[in-house]
Order: C-alpha cells, then structure tokens, then sequence
C-alpha cells in the first residue's frame, strides 16, 4: 500500500528547488494527487488540470475553424509540467507529431522514469518528442523544436509556462511577450497556424493588444473550472491567435 505522502523527487534548478510528491487526499477519499513546487511555491496539481486540457482544445479548434490545413498536424508545447496539454495534443485528430521544449531536464525525466500519472503515454508515444531547453531563447532565435521544426512550421503553438504574462518565473520571459517577441514567434509558424496561452490571470488588455499588431483573429476565452484544492470554482484565461495565411 503507498505510502500516504512521498517526495518522489528533489531536484536544484537554476529556478530554485524543484520538488515533486505525491500524496492522499483524504476529503476526495483518499484519491492520489502528485503536486510540483518550485522555490518554494506551488506552481501545479494532478487535481487541476481542465485548463490545461482547454489550452489544447481551444486551440486545436481554432486551428480547425476554416481552416484548409494539412491532417497532418504539427504542435509545439511549451511547457511540458505534468503533462496534460501535451497528451491532449496526442488525443485529437490529425495530430503527427508533438514536440515539448521544457527548461527543466528533471520535469522530462519525471515523464521517462514513470514517476507522474502521464509519463509512460508520452514517453512512449513515438509522434511525441520531449526536448529540454529554453522555450523563451528558442523563441527568440527562430529555433523552437530544433530538428523537429515541421519545414512549413508550426501548425500550433501552445504556451503554459509562466502563472501569466504578468507573472514571471523569471525575468528573462518578459521580451517573449512584447510585440518584438511575438513577431519572432509569428515567424516559426506555418501559415494559418494557432497560437494558445494559458494565464492563471484574468483577460488583460495590453495581452491582446500586443497579439493584435502581430496576429488576427484575437480572443481571450476564460475558462471556469471547479477547483477542489481551493474549494471553489476558479478561472483562468486562453489567448488566441492566428497567423495571417
């Protein structure tokens, strides 16, 4: 019988310590729950993930909304965490191959090890490549997914990394979401092509006004969720965009 709350790993990051545990919750009847915090803050749960699923959904639809594009589709996820947006990716029709650039190796090696609940669906999935590296620098030097760029580019971009564009892990992210950032973004992508992301935040204006010079068809969708860690329902928002064919 597992023990009722285990460190499954502990791991130094330039970002500050990296933990991984798991442990039951005993008001959901004992029901397991992995959880990751990094220096020192809660940065994610297996108990709240619709957000990141909806991140998928809302993008691979847009992407499909009159659209002409290839079934054969190619996504990019930034920000691999437990795994939920990637393995959404791995879910829905048409998708060839997902590639993930994650800034910690030990996030990847969590997936590799079977130490979260979707580790073995992506490690073994032979349509997903888990890639560490800087998403931001890779963004900015037009080399997101190294050798796995599609030659058409992306035909998704899916981001959940930072708690929002306001809410940093590090400074360094902060160009990304500048005019000058997205444009380079823009540029890694295939005609017609998506981006999506998630914000733990509300809609905020300067986001979509930034989007607006770069991309069309600019929404902020929020999406409700109950959230059992917080009993209440919770919010967090979608940014969609669009590559000008």
């Amino acid at each position: 019988m597992p023990a009722a709350f285990e460190e499954l790993d502990v791991q130094a990051t330039p970002m500050g310590e990296l933990i991984l545990r798991r442990r039951q919750v005993l008001s959901l009847g004992g029901r397991d729950v992995w959880e990751v915090l990094l220096d020192g803050r809660f940065l994610m749960s297996s108990l709240v993930h619709d957000s990141e699923r909806a991140l998928t959904d809302l993008g691979l639809a847009t992407l499909a909304e009159g659209s002409d594009a290839s079934p054969a589709l190619h996504v990019l996820v930034g920000g691999l965490g437990l795994g939920y947006t990637a393995a959404t990716a791995l879910e829905a029709p048409g998708v060839t191959s997902v590639t993930v650039v994650d800034a910690l190796p030990a996030v990847i090696d969590w997936h590799r090890r079977g130490l979260v609940p979707l580790g073995e669906t992506l490690a073994h999935d032979p349509r997903c490549t888990l890639m560490a590296g800087d998403f931001f620098a890779q963004a900015a030097e037009g080399t997101l997914g190294g050798d796995s760029r599609p030659a058409a580019g992306w035909d998704a971009i899916l981001v959940d990394i930072d708690h929002s564009p306001r809410a940093l892990l590090h400074p360094s992210h902060e160009a990304f979401y500048a005019v000058d950032g997205l444009t380079r973004l823009r540029g890694q992508m295939a005609p017609g092509g998506v981006f999506a992301l998630w914000s733990a935040d509300l809609p905020e204006q300067w986001v979509t006004d930034n989007l607006g010079q770069v991309f069309e068809g600019v929404r902020a969708e929020v999406v409700e969720f109950e959230n059992p860690l917080i009993d209440r329902d919770d919010a967090n928002t979608i940014y969609l965009a669009r590559r000008p064919r």
